[in-house]
């Protein structure tokens, strides 16, 4: 039965304008991050001396409601999980003051510790200095000054369902269980999503409090009842801001979509070619058109190798919510191309025709001006990149 939503909402937001000016991109790698910035035109890129190097950074993002503040979830050797905060647009950084944690339990109990910090998201523009992110072992945690100092979502990490909705700390990704698709509704600031791998899609409507899972019509052929309430695997969960009762994700099992008044998720997958299959780890939205959509497949077959499905990079686009894919690959390498784009390493500015940028696990940033209609590689020979965000400057 559909869940009604019973909370106040305000009107969609109108369709942004174009973007015109130059562009950035955040680059979040296994050994640092990096900006690369571009002229007016899209047309010539420069890498910036890498920030962090050394430390993990999977995630490198731009407050849009201040247009200079930056956090960075990173892992470093010595401090371990922790955020970085810069307010001059990454001249100087501060490690929060504190940063992500699971709180102490009795001595001789086991409790829950923080491997890394994995996701960012900017809260609600009512909402000026809230941030959220998302770790790993799932835990979600909010900051009310800017990302300074970070406190639990008890309604989250103490539910006493979570263990059983993760399925504990054993289920994850090879490099850890994440929370990560931190989602808010543009329209109300209560109005919460988050994804977890594993554990599924979940949803609040009072800020976190309370939380139900919302996976019903979504596969997950590794678990004895392949429609499950909760325990799927999504990689990477969207919300159109146009459009923000539509929902798309890309899930270890497919690729789908919801309208949420009907509380089901479809899989639009199914009309991807067979021989390419619906399997990877990013999603991309049009900013200005809820029905444009973009994927990067990879091989999921049999052992997960993880690379472009027959060495052969390609990205797929619909226009039509799903009805229709088309294969994007001029300009990209042709045969002998074994890699693949993390969850959180594939992007779009707010151009016209969009701008489209992905990074790989060989360390390359390929770019297209042309809404995927032409590719080519922008940075070459940096490390494994984890995030890639587009930002208008």
């Amino acid at each position: 039965m559909p869940i009604v939503l019973r909370v106040p909402v305000k009107p969609t937001p109108t369709t942004p304008k174009s973007a015109t000016g130059p562009v950035a991109l955040l680059v979040g790698t296994r050994k640092g991050a990096f900006i690369v910035r571009s002229d007016r035109s899209r047309r010539t890129w420069k890498l910036s001396d890498p920030l962090f190097l050394g430390h993990i950074i999977h995630h490198l993002v731009l407050d849009p409601r201040d247009g200079r503040t930056l956090l960075a979830a990173a892992r470093t050797g010595h401090l371990g999980p922790t955020v970085f905060r810069s307010t001059d647009f990454g001249k100087t950084w501060k490690e929060a003051q504190v940063p992500p944690a699971f709180p102490k339990v009795p001595e001789g109990q086991k409790g829950l510790v923080v491997d890394h910090v994995f996701w960012l998201t900017p809260g609600h523009r009512s909402e000026p200095n809230v941030w959220y992110a998302g770790t790993s072992p799932q835990g979600l945690f909010r900051s009310g000054d800017g990302g300074d100092t970070w406190e639990s979502v008890k309604g989250f990490n103490e539910h006493p369902m979570r263990q059983q909705w993760t399925g504990g700390e054993q289920d994850g990704t090879p490099d850890g269980p994440k929370m990560h698709s931190i989602l808010i509704d543009p329209r109300n600031a209560n109005h919460l999503y988050i994804g977890m791998s594993s554990g599924g899609v979940f949803e609040s409507t009072d800020k976190g409090k309370s939380w139900s899972p919302l996976n019903k019509g979504c596969l997950a052929l590794f678990r004895p009842d392949p429609y499950p309430e909760y325990g799927h695997d999504p990689h990477c969960v969207r919300l159109h801001p146009l459009k923000p009762d539509r929902l798309y994700q890309q899930n270890h099992c497919g690729i789908y979509r919801m309208e949420r008044a009907e509380s089901r998720w479809v899989r639009i997958g199914d009309n991807m070619p067979k021989q390419v299959g619906d399997i990877g780890f990013s999603i991309v939205l049009h900013p200005r058109d809820p029905e444009t959509v973009w994927v990067f497949p990879m091989d999921g077959t049999e052992v997960w190798p993880r690379v472009s499905p027959g060495g052969k990079p390609s990205v797929y686009i619909t226009r039509d919510a799903g009805k229709s894919w088309t294969r994007q690959d001029k300009g990209l390498p042709k045969s002998q191309a074994w890699w693949t784009v993390k969850r959180q390493a594939m992007t779009a500015d707010a151009h016209k025709p969009v701008g489209l940028y992905f990074g790989t696990t060989a360390g390359e940033i390929w770019g297209s001006r042309t809404e995927g209609g032409q590719w080519g590689c922008l940075v070459r020979h940096v490390p494994e990149i984890y995030s890639l965000e587009a930002i208008e400057l």
